[in-house]
């Protein structure tokens, strides 16, 4: 599903005009990119964490050039389901 699909979703559900729900949408991403790349964590009950993890400096490798890299720490955003969440997805049969 893409984001057009889920917003016609949305629209289709709760009868608000798909702007409307586009406009809400937009400002939801945004704010959990604002967020994350302030450095807040962003916990929403039954849904899931999203998060940003430290990634260690490492040593790595440029293998057109042949020599080694280091790789500065840094951070990268992740999200971390609920257990409700999960469990919802378990029952799913395929």
């Amino acid at each position: 599903m893409r984001k057009a699909d889920l917003i016609n979703h949305i629209a289709e559900k709760t009868g608000i005009p798909k702007v409307d729900v586009l406009v809400t949408v937009e400002a939801l991403l945004k704010e959990i990119k604002d967020s994350l790349a302030r450095g807040e964590n962003i916990y929403i009950r039954g849904f899931g964490s999203f998060i940003t993890k430290k990634r260690a400096a490492k040593i790595g490798r440029d293998i057109k050039k042949n020599i080694a890299v280091e790789i500065p720490e840094h951070y990268i955003p992740a999200f971390k389901p609920s257990k409700e969440f999960i469990q919802e997805v378990k029952k799913l049969k395929t």
